[in-house]
């Protein structure tokens, strides 16, 4: 689960780091009320959406001016019109695709005098179980560009997490950044700070893109890139209150209902798999074949008709989609109740589009005699490659 900006901040700041004054705002109004409460002369005006590089993006809409996502206002007036250029429209960056996302939100926060900008940031690292800090002296950069570029910049440290970042972790995590002295110390504090605000919210990534320093010295998250953990949502209630329904996927939305682990992605082949794993395999293999998968979709083990049906419909509903392939290797899984959804989200949504399966396990003949006297236009596949060598050639002829 993704929350914004101004959200991630106030989340580090309950557990004491240290973070820029600012205000959310939903209309001009409250955004010109939110500089005046901040005082100052120099105000950041950033555009809420889940999606990163918003200072480079671009507005879709002429009215919106050439500036990005995030703008630098010197005059209580400009903040007015930042705002007003920005909710409403829509901001497309690297991370939005070409549809781009409309401004609901705005954060406006006091203007603070950069020094230095590095890059820290905080995930799972499931290699080695545990959580890892990230850490770079190249900061208010594509991290990604960075460690392609310039590897050598990049320093991971691994935490253990039956004792905690120690001074030792802190240590290097500041050698990465080259400071020293005091500015080491509170490199020291911070990450102790940030290592507790990850673990006890049960984050899956932060990112602070910029970690800044002040001209007098003091470090500062310029930005919080938060995501939870959805499977610890039992144990924060709190997060029903940071969750913003319209950022996310209608159909991400619709799955979540059904317990499915769907992911919307840009191709033109909907995908229906049992298994996180085969799920990723068959991606790979269409895409080694020549096209592009449109989602991962992981129906899980226990998959009922009612569950594959809402699946298939998920599916279906993505005007890209070209092509279906459902890949069942079934455990847990039976295939003959696999077989059984799939009839009934056809015959309750029609189908317009090649219907590609590959079933294998449990009850596999009944699923393939369930699947052959329906009637239905059901192209069936031995294995896996040639489920996959079928349906891309259903698609792209």
């Amino acid at each position: 689960m993704n929350i914004h900006e101004y959200q991630g901040k106030a989340v580090l700041k309950s557990f004491g780091a240290p973070v820029p004054r600012g205000f959310a705002a939903f209309t001009t109004e409250e955004a010109i009320d939110a500089a005046a409460k901040l005082g100052g002369s120099v105000w950041a005006v950033k555009s809420q959406i889940h999606a990163g590089g918003r200072g480079k993006g671009k507005f879709k809409e002429a009215a919106a001016g050439e500036k990005g996502g995030v703008r630098i206002a010197f005059k209580p007036e400009d903040v007015g019109l930042y705002a007003s250029q920005m909710l409403g429209n829509t901001l497309v960056t690297l991370q939005t695709g070409a549809a781009g996302r409309v401004v609901k939100r705005i954060y406006i926060e006091e203007g603070v005098k950069i020094a230095k900008e590095f890059y820290l940031s905080a995930l799972v690292d499931r290699e080695q179980g545990r959580v890892a800090f990230v850490a770079s002296e190249a900061g208010g950069m594509n991290i990604e560009e960075v460690a392609h570029d310039t590897p050598e910049k990049i320093t991971t440290v691994g935490i253990d997490p039956l004792i905690g970042p120690t001074s030792a972790d802190t240590a290097k995590i500041a050698s990465a950044f080259g400071i020293g002295g005091d500015l080491a110390a509170q490199c020291d504090a911070l990450i102790r700070k940030l290592y507790e605000a990850f673990t006890k919210s049960d984050m899956s990534l932060l990112e602070i893109n910029p970690l800044i320093v002040t001209e007098d010295g003091k470090l500062l998250c310029g930005d919080a890139k938060v995501s939870f953990d959805s499977n610890a949502a039992f144990r924060h209630p709190e997060w029903a209150d940071l969750r913003d329904i319209g950022e996310e996927d209608e159909r991400e939305i619709e799955a979540s209902k059904y317990d499915l682990s769907y992911i919307a992605l840009d191709g033109e082949i909907g995908c229906l798999v049992n298994g996180a794993g085969l799920a990723m395999a068959t991606m790979d293999i269409i895409k080694l074949f020549g096209a592009e998968p449109a989602n991962f979709l992981d129906v899980g083990g226990g998959a009922d008709k009612n569950k594959v049906e809402a699946a298939f419909k998920i599916i279906l509903a993505d005007p890209k989609v070209k092509g279906i392939l459902v890949n069942i290797f079934g455990g847990i899984a039976r295939c003959d109740v696999i077989a059984e959804g799939v009839i009934a989200a056809v015959k309750s949504v029609g189908l317009t589009v090649p219907l590609v399966v590959r079933l294998e396990g449990t009850m596999v003949e009944e699923g393939k005699a369930i699947l052959r006297n329906s009637g239905l236009n059901v192209i069936a596949a031995d294995d896996l490659e040639d489920a996959a060598r079928k349906i891309v050639k259903a698609v792209k002829g």
